[in-house]
């Protein structure tokens, strides 16, 4: 089970830019303290962060403009992370069955999936669990959809808050960094 931003796709950047530019339109500037609120979080809680106090309306008209000033940086390209084809690949060769797991919402995964190309037996966005990472519901729910036992799960993931939520789930956690890339499947070991 893979997360996809800043594990198969380096777009994590783009995201810190996207939120970064709509928080200074909000008279907000963003920095480290910010990180565990913004990196590997729903769009929502990201916009709900944003907002001192989040009113329900105003995070949803946040979230909409997070959501497009990301899928703007998105559409004009992303670097697929080092090994990350290759893993893929092999994963298929092996008749291993993948499942990406995003934080971000199905119109982000969208644009990023024809870049992976990869066919995925699962692929879960934010919509598709009442809660997000770091809550085990998105690993949980692709256990079920692969029909697997989470604890014979392995999830790639990058960002403190996706390997919080694997980790909650039961699987085993694969941390990589988009910086040194995906290791080769006879490679791996996970003890």
């Amino acid at each position: 089970m893979f997360d996809m931003d800043g594990t198969l796709v380096d777009t994590e950047g783009l995201w810190w830019e996207a939120t970064a530019d709509v928080a200074a339109s909000l008279g907000r500037t963003l920095g480290r303290a910010d990180e565990p609120y913004v990196l590997g979080r729903t769009v929502e809680d990201t916009a709900a962060h944003l907002l001192t106090p989040p009113a329900p309306d105003a995070v949803e008209a946040v979230a909409e403009r997070l959501t497009e000033s990301f899928a703007d940086r998105i559409r004009q390209g992303v670097r697929v992370v080092p090994g990350a084809a290759e893993l893929l690949r092999a994963l298929t060769t092996e008749a291993i069955p993948t499942a990406l797991v995003s934080a971000s919402p199905r119109s982000i995964v969208e644009l990023v999936l024809p870049s992976l190309d990869h066919s995925f037996a699962v692929v879960l966005a934010a919509e598709d669990t009442p809660r997000g990472k770091p809550h085990p519901d998105p690993y949980l729910e692709a256990a079920r959809l692969l029909e697997a036992d989470p604890r014979r799960c392995v999830a790639v993931e990058d960002s403190p808050t996706g390997i919080a939520a694997a980790t909650a789930a039961g699987c085993k956690v694969l941390v990589v960094s988009p910086s040194t890339g995906l290791p080769d499947l006879h490679s791996m070991s996970l003890g």
